[in-house]
């Protein structure tokens, strides 16, 4: 039998989408071929610690429990396994457990299950690129501009793709100038509005606001998420519209699936709590509406600069005359059940052949940038 691939699978991180990456992370590790892989499972608990070696279902509680010990003593606790550390520039430890009886070995390629800051945002991304690793999804630009939800947009206008009317405004300035904040947004966009930090996802932060009253709400809520705030008008009766994407420089889409909240808005508890949230695959919707769906999906991807995977989010009006380009997801949910992978399973690639397509596509990927010069000589 061939020499399986070591692959990486980091989850948790410093974001508040932590626990929506350990439901991924676990699915993902559960699906890779065992013939094919061997999985290593790497954990971020929530202040930034690595751990290498545990149960992965365990690993971050005993992270929470080890950063608790180092908090209370100190430094960081030796009796349970080797500690590695390095020096941050302000002198704080950022310590990597191994438990006893295991070890690191080389990793051929690094699956980011991360969701949110510090793993999406093109900070690991960055890492890896340092490092020469091998890594699944989107580089360093890509997951960095795919985060933020400001410059996105920006980018998109600027190719003509259709978005809704937004402004931006900084948590500095919400603080400073509130009145003057107030004016700026209902000078640029009509209530009802919502209200979004910048850089998060699984809809952690945001509010809808359809007067002064809940704006000043809303902005101090996202405020508490991020140091960037998005304002931007609410569709009326909107249609939730996703459509997957997979593949490097010449990416294939998905069937369109769409996203049935029984409440106001797709929020964090109709994501992962409201069992009566219903995910509609594939969209009833006209072949011409989804033809356009798709072709806007794998433009934005592009536009980006995106490698592997995205899920590409839109709104649409009622009677679906009008289609707004939402935002692009780089790490979407990725359990067997999430849209990313149910919308693929639609159009026939399974949840095994998916992870074995992003492996491949990390690999491809790694190989091109490796031609590329380094040094003038």
């Amino acid at each position: 039998m061939a020499e399986r691939l070591r692959i990486g699978v980091v989850f948790g991180g410093r974001s508040g989408e932590h626990e929506v990456s350990l439901r991924s992370a676990e699915s993902v590790m559960a699906a890779l071929d065992p013939q094919k892989y061997q999985v290593i499972p790497i954990g971020i608990t929530k202040q930034g610690q690595w751990l290498v070696g545990g149960d992965p279902l365990k690993l971050l509680q005993e992270a929470a429990d080890l950063e608790a010990a180092r908090l209370s003593s100190g430094k960081a606790p030796t009796s349970d396994g080797e500690v590695l550390d390095t020096s941050s520039r302000d002198g704080r430890l950022i310590p990597v457990i191994r438990y006893p009886g295991t070890h690191l070995p080389r990793l051929d390629v690094i699956f980011p299950v991360l969701h949110g800051t510090y793993g999406e945002d093109g900070t690991i991304q960055g890492l890896l690129e340092m490092a020469n690793v091998p890594y699944v999804g989107a580089g360093v630009l890509a997951s960095a501009v795919g985060m933020d939800k400001v410059v996105q947009k920006q980018l998109f206008r600027q190719h003509g793709l259709p978005v809704v009317k937004s402004v931006a405004v900084k948590r500095r300035e919400w603080e400073a100038m509130p009145e003057e904040t107030i004016r700026l947004v209902e000078h640029n966009v009509a209530y009802p509005v919502f209200v979004k930090p910048a850089n998060l996802g699984s809809s952690v932060g945001i509010s809808k606001a359809r007067d002064r009253g809940e704006l000043t709400a809303a902005l101090d809520l996202a405020a508490q998420y991020d140091r960037k705030l998005l304002v931007e008008e609410a569709v009326p009766q909107p249609r939730e519209i996703e459509c997957s994407v997979l593949g490097n420089d010449d990416p294939i889409t998905s069937v369109c699936g769409e996203i049935r909240p029984k409440r106001e808005f797709y929020d964090y508890i109709a994501k992962y709590a409201d069992e009566n949230t219903e995910l509609i695959v594939p969209a009833e919707i006209p072949e011409e509406v989804a033809a356009q769906i798709r072709d806007m999906a794998r433009q934005a991807f592009l536009i980006l600069d995106c490698a592997g995977m995205a899920r590409v989010d839109f709104l649409a009006t009622r009677d679906l005359s009008k289609v707004y380009l939402s935002e692009v997801n780089t790490i979407p949910g990725f359990t067997s059940v999430s849209m990313y992978a149910r919308l693929f399973a639609e159009t026939g690639i399974s949840y095994r052949e998916l992870l074995d397509r992003l492996i491949t596509l990390a690999l491809e990927r790694h190989a091109d940038k490796s031609r590329t010069k380094t040094s003038w000589t």
